[in-house]
């Protein structure tokens, strides 16, 4: 039997052993709401009345919402188990004898082209193939940096903790993904280049994010972009592309607090950093102006009063085949879809969605935001919509509700 939102938030509530009327005031949301969830009566709730609840439990998002924390493909030479021992090192640890030997390190320059391939694998959406590959390409970084002892390589490795950060974190381990960022700001501070470290807060507080520490999420970041904060006349491409991606991270925990004009303010000084430099690729990720305004529709559906004609408005604005990765464009599209959903456009929103799948079939199964549309869709249909069952069965949704 499927296992129901309702379902854990009972679960949860009673192994706290406080009321639904408690949950309701921690929360900030309406007794009935929490009456109907757990009664099965409603079947999901929009996505911030969600985190509310789950912060107030006291758990992840991703706990509550049951998100899947394994890839799609079993792997002979890797997975995510793998590449939480790649993460978690214990040979690194001091006092620990390790009993490996150790093999002769990769050519420094073929494990660098390595590490771009898998950059690009991230963001393509292939991550049962990356964490296949990824241990072992944490592990030979490792042994590369032993042997070279150069800050080009200690940037590389930064890059790839980078990778192991955000891949974890994508598939419900943020804790592992702590760790990973951990070593990534270790990394950069070998290689003496402090845009890295820039971008290793970033990794950081989207971390932060998602354990539900948005308080941290944004300060971690903001302090980072007030010290990175380049000079208007003599900064280069790249130091606006970290400093803007830091304000970037600081809107959306922001917008989480319903702090929304600090978000758009963080915005719009992202955005005028994004004109200053044009379209960036530097650090393992990119920053342009189209990077932001997909940001400003994220920010228009965030905190208790979502805005979703606003987000639309800004989303015409948007032209998707500008947006460099496919991962953050199949994001910011999920993005679309809920707020044509919240605006009564169920069929568009389920195009929109369904397109999407087409797209990143694997991606999407991790995104909370794609599930809980879908839950409310389903919940809201009046007559049976064989496609949206479809999608929720693909993504772990209860067709039968």
């Amino acid at each position: 039997m499927n296992t129901t939102i309702g379902d854990r938030i009972r679960s949860l509530r009673e192994f706290r052993d406080v009321t639904q009327e408690e949950l309701a005031e921690r929360a900030g949301v309406h007794v009935d709401t929490i009456r109907k969830l757990e009664q099965n009566v409603r079947q999901s709730a929009r996505i911030n009345t969600l985190r509310a609840l789950a912060r107030a439990l006291d758990v992840q998002l991703e706990r509550l919402l049951g998100q899947p924390t394994v890839t799609q493909e079993l792997s002979e030479d890797g997975g995510l188990l793998a590449l939480r021992d790649a993460i978690q090192d214990i040979a690194a640890l001091p006092g620990v004898l390790s009993g490996n030997d150790l093999e002769d390190p990769p050519d420094a320059d073929a494990w660098t082209a390595d590490v771009k391939a898998a950059t690009s694998q991230y963001w393509a959406g292939g991550y049962s193939e990356l964490a296949s590959t990824l241990p072992l390409l944490l592990r030979d970084g490792r042994a590369v940096a032993r042997e070279v002892d150069t800050e080009r390589v200690w940037r590389q490795l930064a890059l790839a903790y980078q990778l192991a950060a955000s891949l974890a974190t994508q598939a419900g381990h943020p804790d592992w993904a702590f760790a990973a960022v951990e070593k990534q700001l270790a990394a950069a501070q070998r290689a003496s280049d402090p845009l890295m470290e820039g971008m290793g807060i970033s990794t950081l507080s989207w971390v932060l994010l998602r354990q539900g520490r948005w308080e941290q999420a944004q300060d971690v970041a903001v302090r980072k972009a007030d010290a990175l904060e380049p000079e208007f006349r003599k900064a280069t491409p790249a130091q606006y592309a970290v400093y803007g991606n830091l304000l970037v991270a600081a809107a959306t925990p922001a917008a989480r607090q319903n702090n929304r004009d600090e978000a758009v303010s963080f915005l719009n000084t992202a955005e005028a950093a994004a004109t200053r430099s044009g379209s960036v690729r530097a650090y393992g990720s990119a920053f342009s102006v189209i990077d932001v305004r997909t940001q400003q529709v994220n920010i228009a559906l965030a905190g208790r009063e979502p805005e979703p004609a606003d987000a639309l408005e800004i989303a015409d604005s948007v032209d998707v085949s500008e947006i460099t990765r496919p991962v953050h464009a199949a994001s910011y599209r999920v993005d679309v879809a809920q707020a044509k959903y919240q605006t009564g456009d169920v069929d568009g929103a389920l195009e929109t969605l369904l397109e999407v799948e087409a797209d990143q079939p694997e991606w999407i199964k991790f995104q909370t935001l794609a599930a809980s549309t879908v839950r409310e869709m389903l919940e809201a249909e009046r007559r049976r919509n064989t496609p949206l069952r479809g999608l929720a069965a693909r993504l772990g949704v209860d067709p039968s509700l």
